[in-house]
C-alpha cells in the first residue's frame, strides 16, 4: 500500500479535491504526486524571490540591496553582519539626531544602544547596553557614523565587559572557561 502514497503537500491536497472513486488508482496519485512536486518547487521558488524584497530575510538578493545603496559587497562576511549594515544604512537617511544614531547603532548591534551628547567638547557618545564586550561588525558601524555625523562632532564607544565581581559565585568555572575572554574587561588578546 505503500506506493499509494502522495509525498508532495500540494499533491495531497489536489488529490483530497479528486473524488472518491479515485481513492485507489495508482495512475491518479502518481499523477498528482508528480505534478505537486513540480507545485511544491514553484511556491518555494516564489517564497524564495519573496523574501529578497526584506532586508531581514534577503539572502542571494542581498547584492542588489547594497548595490542600491552603494555599499560595498563583501561576499566573505556573515550575512547577518550584511544585512545589519544595509538596513542601517536604511535607517541612516534623514537629520542627524540622537534617534537617527541610535536606530543606526541598534541596526548593527542587534540589542539596545544608548547615545548622549556633550556638547561642550563636540562629542557624543555610543554606549552599547545589552552586548557584552565589543560587536563583532564594530568597524562597520564606525564607517556608517562617519558618514552621517557632522564632521565637527567626535564619536566615542562605550562598551560593556563582564568583571569578575558579576560573575564570582554566580557562575562556575566550567561555565567560566565557555565565555570568550573578549568578553571580560581588560581581555584581548594575551600581550597586547
Amino acid at each position: 500500500m505503500s506506493d499509494l502514497n502522495i509525498s508532495s503537500p500540494m499533491g495531497r491536497e489536489m488529490f483530497s479535491y479528486m473524488p472518491a472513486y479515485y481513492e485507489n488508482s495508482r495512475v491518479i496519485r502518481a499523477d498528482l504526486n508528480s505534478k505537486g512536486a513540480e507545485l511544491d518547487g514553484l511556491y518555494k521558488a516564489l517564497n524564495e524571490t519573496l523574501d529578497q524584497f526584506f532586508v531581514r530575510t534577503a539572502t542571494w538578493g542581498l547584492d542588489r540591496w547594497e548595490l542600491e545603496l552603494g555599499i560595498a559587497i563583501e561576499n566573505g562576511k556573515p550575512i547577518e553582519q550584511r544585512r545589519a549594515v544595509v538596513e542601517s544604512k536604511l535607517r541612516g537617511a534623514g537629520q542627524f539626531s540622537g534617534r537617527l544614531v541610535k536606530n543606526v547603532a541598534e541596526a548593527y548591534d542587534g540589542g539596545t544602544v544608548d547615545v548622549s551628547f556633550q556638547p561642550a567638547e563636540w562629542s557624543f557618545t555610543i554606549k552599547f547596553v545589552d552586548t557584552i564586550g565589543v560587536p563583532p561588525n564594530l568597524d562597520d558601524l564606525k564607517m556608517v557614523i562617519e558618514e552621517i555625523k557632522p564632521a565637527h562632532l567626535k564619536v566615542e564607544y562605550e562598551f560593556s565587559y563582564l568583571l569578575l565581581r558579576d560573575i564570582h559565585g554566580v557562575i562556575t568555572l566550567n561555565q567560566i572557561e565557555q565565555i570568550p575572554l573578549s568578553k571580560f574587561a581588560g581581555g584581548g588578546p594575551i600581550g597586547k
